[in-house]
């Protein structure tokens, strides 16, 4: 099972092991390139990135290593808000300003070319993987990039989402669990119907899909892999597990949040960007709790000095801890330390 993963050939990569694309400064080029080098694959989270960083990443990555690795990037969503509705959450998110030293409002300035952008770059760096989030592009894009000799992944939440990322071209398809850390990618119905246990949703998905099923969500280890490959997953997607590794760029308050939480310490909250995602409960979460966030990506370009500043003054209570229902699990050392001893792990579960 271990050794016959479809996923090897299609990635061409040696383990049955993707390091999540997680946006925000954490997938630095250094832990992309050890992740491949290691045999897994790595993975840019380019999401928020602007075309010429996002280059400059990925030329950093080939510097790095020779091997496969995957870029991440959002599927675009173009939220409206009213003058009324964008003051109403300033005012919210004026206290927190206060205490940081924060001067200006913000406005909510969101790139609608950015998509495009993005994928002019993965189709002019000839990047070999580009898994989305958030949704599915339209046919022309996917037929565009399968044309450039792109491998495409795309994410679910649930069986039909799965069935739609197979029926728009998709090659392979992440099932990402509700323990998962960060985002939930959930496109069609709300996160609250689509908040499937992974132990649920992967052999649900692996019955009803033919393209490679990746398990997400709540996986730090061997147990984890081969757990879900029982399940019929071809492999495994781990995030909070890389967030930790000493390549990882997570602030160094983020790593010591999920290196010393507990499993009952995490919870769902769009606070942050406007989308439900899964981190470690702080103030900015308590006190946000009731009130109704803009939607993604405007409440995400509202909070995104407070979250900022919060790092630069070692204020973790207002920063987004992003962290899966596994932080237990989680240790401080290299990514390739961690992929062997995944690999080591699961080949003695399978002996």
């Amino acid at each position: 099972m271990w050794n016959h993963s479809r996923l090897l050939e299609l990635l061409k990569i040696n383990h049955p092991i993707i390091q999540a694309g997680m946006a925000g400064g954490v997938t630095t080029p250094e832990l992309v390139a050890a992740v491949s080098n290691a045999g897994g694959l790595g993975t840019l989270g380019a999401g928020y990135m602007a075309p010429e960083d996002m280059r400059k990443s990925i030329q950093k990555i080939k510097s790095l290593t020779r091997k496969s690795f995957g870029v991440n990037v959002f599927v675009p969503e173009r939220p409206s808000a009213t003058e009324t509705e964008i003051s109403r959450v300033n005012e919210l998110l004026k206290p927190f300003r206060n205490e940081l030293g924060i001067e200006n409002e913000t406005q909510p300035e969101v790139d609608e070319s950015l998509f495009d952008k993005q994928l002019k770059v993965l189709k002019e760096e000839k990047v070999p993987v580009c898994s989305f989030t958030f949704g599915i592009p339209e046919k022309a894009i996917i037929h565009d990039l399968k044309n450039e000799g792109v491998v495409l992944i795309g994410t679910a939440t649930t069986v039909e989402e799965a069935i739609l990322n197979e029926q728009h071209g998709m090659d392979a398809v992440v099932a990402q669990g509700s323990e998962a850390g960060g985002h939930r990618g959930t496109f069609t119905d709300s996160y609250r119907q689509s908040m499937i246990g992974t132990m649920s949703l992967i052999p649900q998905v692996a019955d009803h899909v033919s393209i490679p099923v990746i398990a997400a969500g709540g996986i730090m280890d061997g147990r984890g892999v081969c757990a879900s490959m029982v399940l019929g997953a071809d492999g495994a997607q781990l995030g909070t597990a890389f967030v930790t590794c000493k390549e990882s760029g997570a602030k160094p308050q983020h790593k010591e949040a999920i290196l010393h939480t507990k499993e009952t310490e995490t919870v769902m909250t769009a606070s942050f960007s406007g989308k439900p995602a899964r981190g470690i409960r702080n103030a900015f979460i308590e006190r946000m709790e009731g009130h109704e966030p803009l939607d993604y990506p405007l409440q995400n370009a509202l909070t995104k000095g407070i979250r900022k500043e919060a790092a630069l003054q070692n204020r973790p209570e207002y920063m987004s801890l992003w962290s899966g229902q596994s932080p237990r699990l989680s240790r401080s050392e290299s990514a390739a330390y961690m992929i062997q001893s995944i690999v080591s792990q699961a080949k003695r579960i399978n002996s």
